[in-house]
């Protein structure tokens, strides 16, 4: 079985649902510390001026060493409403946006508490759309407290996985004799990015996986799963 390890996060990039689709257990990395300024609160669009950040205001004073799923979203800003018209102004002219504007007016009505919860809808959303029968499961749930490569070797072990696809990135800081002393094959993610048809002129890639759905609807889980 393969297993892989990754946080959650919010409007994943393209990579992201292509790593889950080749795995046969995606384990969301639930419980470990929150971190500012990656991909767990924020992702990129595409806008007449080039890549913007779309970002999930959280709360973190006073919460430095909050867990992932501890992390609470701001309700003192009007996030919500912001982002859904931030896509509708960016993605209304793309062929396929009406399509998914729906699910986006019914995600940001409601009032999200947990920032690890409305993550998790996008991301079932698309995975969904995708095609992607991956199970899904938390590092939580296996009640392991050990850190770093040793915390993904014994998540592997408890959930019997032979095999452990890692990113790319990985095979700058794995300890890869603690995967060999137990018998756990490790695999790298090979992902080669698209190119697809975009709005605003030159490409830009490595965006949100909204930005190639919009643009490709059906034809987007080919463009991803082509390189699975």
């Amino acid at each position: 079985m393969i297993l892989s390890v990754h946080q959650p996060q919010y409007m994943p990039w393209l990579g992201y649902f292509h790593k889950m689709a080749k795995c046969d257990l995606f384990v969301y990395l639930d419980d470990v510390q929150y971190k500012k300024r990656e991909f767990q609160n924020r992702n990129k669009i595409k806008t007449p001026n080039g890549a913007h950040w779309l970002t999930v205001p959280v709360i973190t004073k006073d919460s430095y060493l909050q867990q992932i799923r501890e992390v609470r979203t701001n309700p003192d800003e009007n996030w919500e409403n912001e982002h859904l018209q931030s896509l509708r102004h960016n993605y209304g002219r793309t062929p396929f946006f009406k399509d998914h504007e729906g699910f986006f007016a019914g995600l940001f009505s409601k009032d999200w508490e947990k920032l690890m919860d409305v993550s998790l809808e996008i991301t079932g959303y698309f995975s969904s759309f995708l095609k992607i029968g991956t199970r899904c499961g938390f590092a939580s749930e296996f009640g392991v407290s050990s850190t770093s490569s040793q915390r993904i070797v014994d998540i592997c072990i408890k959930a019997g996985a032979d095999t452990y696809l890692s990113g790319a990135g990985g095979r700058e800081y794995m300890e890869m004799e603690l995967f060999e002393k137990n018998n756990i094959k490790v695999v790298f993610q090979e992902f080669s990015h698209p190119r697809y048809p975009q709005l605003f002129g030159e490409f830009i890639p490595y965006l949100s996986i909204v930005d190639l759905v919009f643009n490709c609807g059906p034809e987007s889980a080919k463009n991803i799963l082509g390189n699975a």
